[in-house]
């Protein structure tokens, strides 16, 4: 009897250590640019069925650690996520160059490579075999949130979207008809970087489209409240930005609350 018992022990213990974190750079295509993503999923989840996917959406500093770590904190969620490349190469930028940040972001913001490269991500996540492609989100920091923003408008069949001190972009009319998502907007109330006028129009666009949305403003908190290397940046001479702790460990639970909400509770 005792021989069972350590074996059934044994057992359990090499199924714990079986099932791990498991990451991996992917290389997905947008017309000629070769993009580089990251994957992030936990195998314990995904052995038996597919899980919930969230494509994540990175600053105008591109694919850092900072973002490939929020894939991770995803994964071990249950859900299984992929971090976008939005410039090609998997570019990563320090935090001390916002000159070569702007210069990046500013080549695909507003442009049709923009929305192309939201879409490409989406795809990528689903050619995975992964996911349950019923339950997708994205999540998005910065340009990213603007980045989901841009897929949801697209009409891509996303249960929802968590904007991170985001850029906000109005939706039109045609937006509001196709999207198919629930919003969650988290900003910072002194970000300087998204004016009052800028969340006005935003707010006035969701209302008269009725979407479904929540806009949560957090007190005390700048741009970038989420990353810690924010500091770094506004040290650099990057003003607005700063790394809030507190909020941002609030605003990553509301995020939770939320794909509980659109998703259920991860199994």
């Amino acid at each position: 009897m005792k021989s069972l018992c350590l074996a059934l022990f044994v057992a359990a213990m090499l199924t714990q250590v079986q099932a791990a974190l498991v990451t991996k750079t992917i290389s997905y295509r947008q017309g000629e640019t070769e993009l580089r993503g990251y994957l992030a999923y936990d195998d314990s989840v995904t052995s038996d069925k597919k899980a919930p996917g969230v494509l994540v959406f990175p600053e105008w500093w591109g694919l850092t650690d900072f973002v490939k770590g929020r894939a991770d904190a995803l994964a071990k969620l249950g859900y299984v996520a992929f971090a976008a490349d939005m410039y090609g190469d998997g570019v990563s930028l320090p935090p001390t160059d916002h000159d070569k940040a702007k210069e990046l972001m500013t080549a695909v913001a507003g442009k049709p490579s923009m929305f192309e490269r939201t879409k490409a991500a989406y795809d990528q996540l689903i050619k995975t075999g992964l996911v349950d492609d019923s339950k997708i989100a994205s999540i998005g920091f910065c340009f990213g949130g603007a980045c989901s923003q841009v897929l949801a408008y697209s009409g891509a069949p996303l249960k929802g979207i968590v904007s991170f001190h985001g850029a906000l972009i109005p939706a039109s009319a045609e937006a509001a008809k196709k999207n198919q998502a629930k919003f969650l907007i988290l900003q910072g109330e002194l970000d300087p970087k998204v004016p009052e006028e800028a969340r006005a129009a935003f707010i006035k666009s969701m209302d008269e489209g009725k979407f479904d949305y929540q806009f949560l403003s957090y007190s005390g908190a700048v741009h970038a409240f989420m990353n810690p290397a924010a500091d770094k940046a506004r040290a650099a001479g990057l003003d607005g930005v700063g790394y809030n702790p507190e909020v941002a460990t609030r605003a990553w639970a509301q995020m939770q609350l939320f794909f509980k909400e659109i998703f259920g509770q991860p199994s």
